[in-house]
């Protein structure tokens, strides 16, 4: 069972993190360069009266490596999506042992219901961000993150395997809970891009995560679902 949770993660997730890859160079990654022009035209000129010790040891910080535009940069952006697009599989493919996929659509489903968990939920609260947009203190946004989506993946599991009313009702509470609370949002909200752009990254945001998920899901699923299962004694040769 391990070896087929692993083979099923590293398939679709491979897959899904060149699409993935894919959809950002073409759709993502031109916003994020558009807003970093506004962030850079903005960026002050700090240390011109630094003394002169002082300005070598920044000197010195700032040749950190960072990515260049092209090649690097789409490069990066894949090792990161492939490490994320597996992690999600490994956890669609365990979740599979509650409810094995019996056609490639109900795997599919089962990407729905990560895109609301992961993506949805978060996303009516903390909406994805371009560079330059002031933003709460870090760890209260992934406090409040990973709260809202273990609230929206406990509902979901509460709506789909319960059948008592007083459940599903919880479920709704869960689901409502981490918005009513409120997510944790900066003194003074300013973004350096103008509105339209902040209003298309976080439309073409949510649109590509839509398409990863149910992409991953589709694929895991019918993979788990094609894999022969060898644990029983009777069935191996």
């Amino acid at each position: 069972m391990f070896t087929r949770i692993l083979t099923t993660a590293c398939f679709a997730g491979a897959i899904a993190a060149l699409l993935l890859t894919l959809m950002q160079s073409l759709w993502i990654s031109p916003l994020i360069l558009q807003a970093e022009v506004y962030e850079n035209a903005q960026t002050p000129h700090e240390h011109v009266h630094e003394q002169h010790a002082d300005s070598h040891e920044h000197e010195h910080n700032n040749e950190t490596w960072a990515p260049e535009d092209g090649w690097q940069r789409t490069l990066s952006t894949f090792a990161g999506d492939l490490v994320v697009a597996i992690g999600f599989a490994l956890v669609l493919s365990a979740l599979y042992n509650l409810r094995a996929p019996t056609t490639p659509l109900h795997g599919m489903l089962w990407g729905v219901a990560g895109y609301i968990t992961f993506c949805l939920a978060p996303a009516a609260g903390l909406p994805p961000e371009l560079p330059g947009t002031m933003a709460a203190d870090l760890s209260l946004r992934q406090d409040w993150w990973g709260a809202t989506a273990l609230a929206a993946a406990t509902a979901l599991a509460l709506l789909v395997f319960s059948r008592h009313g007083f459940w599903r009702l919880a479920a709704l509470v869960l689901i409502a809970a981490p918005h009513l609370v409120g997510a944790p949002q900066p003194a003074d909200h300013h973004a350096l891009a103008p509105d339209e752009l902040q209003a298309q990254f976080r439309m073409a945001s949510l649109l590509v995560n839509a398409v990863f998920w149910v992409v991953l899901g589709g694929l895991s699923g019918w993979w788990f679902w094609k894999q022969p299962t060898v644990d029983d004694p009777l069935n191996v040769a």
